[in-house]
């Protein structure tokens, strides 16, 4: 029997019955696209995250106040808190060689207005070194003046929406904005950044962190943003970072010191898992299409005695036979699989369309991961069907009709 004999006898094996067929074709498309648009929104979402921390700046070291780890032994005293970090901590940090930029930051809440304009908006209290620390980039003017970190200037840089909330389509600069009970000069505007780890950085008003801490009377920073030479010194400053706030602190680590590489490598673990494990979930009904396959080919057989009786009459050998009902299963399992990779993409291209800023990449390995597990499983479950074919006795076969 010739390639082009099997492949003529299977085609017209699977036109023959085109409900039968379709259904299979169905069965497999379906859990073909599952796992390539499951796996490629888990991949996106991984690729998503570790851009918006990115976006955060390079080699980028967070100082939290308090320790968030737990350790052993006895609680503390009554009365006994840890130290807040103030303006003073974030300059002596300077002194470490591995840190390059220091941008301590105040956070806040306040009316900001102009004219009959008026709205709430975030208040952002830091230094020049924030611009470069946070990858933040300017649309006109100035950011906030280098020099003394302890001189509480009048001056303030608008976000993109809160500028254009404020002042519509006229320039801010040289303008004045009341924040609070303080009249603040806008000298400069940022950017259009969008989202960050769900912060608007477009809707805040940045202003010097002395100016922040005299507007909510507060000594205490939110957090500091420290930025290492290069990638290699984080781990050093780091440990410089401990050693300078346990010396100001008394002795005392009351700070939590969160690295960037740190926090990207655990989403990056765990995500990774996920898109795995929703690939796995959704490989799963692969494995009840190449089922279907199995039970639908079993009372095909029933049906196609006579031609497997005549097949065998003719002088088709058990081998044979077998051979044909294999190349059947795998030509529906490739042809199903063909089509989920059509159906994935046409998914793709609507989930697009309604979340144009999300994203949508799907990794290498998925189509493959997909079409093989697919022809695996429908080559495997029609192995019996294949199997039983092959069994039958030409005579019995004939004698059914």
């Amino acid at each position: 029997m010739k390639t082009t004999d099997v492949f003529g006898f299977c085609s017209r094996a699977v036109s023959g019955y085109p409900l039968r067929s379709g259904l299979m074709l169905l069965a497999m498309a379906i859990g073909v696209a599952a796992v390539v648009l499951l796996s490629t929104l888990g991949e996106s979402t991984r690729r998503y995250i570790t851009t918006q921390f990115s976006s955060l700046g390079t080699h980028l070291l967070i100082i939290l106040p308090g320790r968030s780890e737990t350790i052993g032994g006895p609680p503390p005293m009554m009365g006994q808190t840890p130290r807040d970090l103030t303006i003073g901590d974030a300059v002596a940090l300077s002194r470490s060689h591995a840190v390059r930029r220091v941008a301590p930051i105040v956070v806040g809440s306040a009316p900001v207005s102009t004219g009959s304009r008026e709205r709430e908006i975030s208040i952002l209290g830091s230094t020049a070194d924030l611009l470069a620390v946070r990858n933040l980039t300017l649309a006109n003017g100035r950011f906030i003046p280098a020099g003394d970190i302890l001189r509480a200037e009048a001056v303030c840089v608008l976000g993109h929406t809160a500028r254009k909330e404020l002042f519509g389509n006229r320039s801010p600069l040289g303008r004045f904005v009341r924040i609070g009970e303080r009249r603040f000069r806008v000298i400069g505007s940022l950017a259009r950044k969008g989202q960050s780890l769900g912060v608007d950085i477009s809707d805040v008003a940045i202003i010097p962190v002395a100016s922040a801490t005299a507007l909510f009377n507060t000594d205490t920073l939110f957090r500091v943003l420290v930025e290492a030479k290069h990638r290699d010194a984080i781990s050093r400053a780091k440990r410089d970072i401990l050693a300078i706030v346990r010396d100001r602190h008394d002795g005392e680590d009351d700070i939590t010191v969160i690295t960037q590489d740190a926090m990207l490598a655990t989403f990056d673990r765990i995500l990774r898992t996920l898109t795995l494990t929703v690939a796995g979930i959704a490989a799963i009904s692969l494995a009840v299409a190449g089922i279907l396959i199995m039970n639908v080919m079993l009372i095909a057989i029933s049906q196609r005695t006579e031609e497997i009786g005549l097949l065998k009459a003719i002088g088709a050998t058990r081998r044979q036979v077998l051979l044909l009902f294999l190349v059947e299963s795998t030509l529906l399992s490739l042809a199903g699989a063909m089509a989920g990779l059509l159906l994935s993409v046409a998914g793709l291209a609507v989930l697009q369309r309604f979340f144009p800023q999300f994203p949508l990449l799907v990794p290498w390995w998925s189509p493959m991961a997909a079409t093989a597990t697919a022809m695996f499983a429908g080559t495997l479950f029609g192995i019996l069907p294949a199997d039983r074919a092959a069994r039958l006795d030409a005579v019995a076969a004939l004698a059914e009709k």
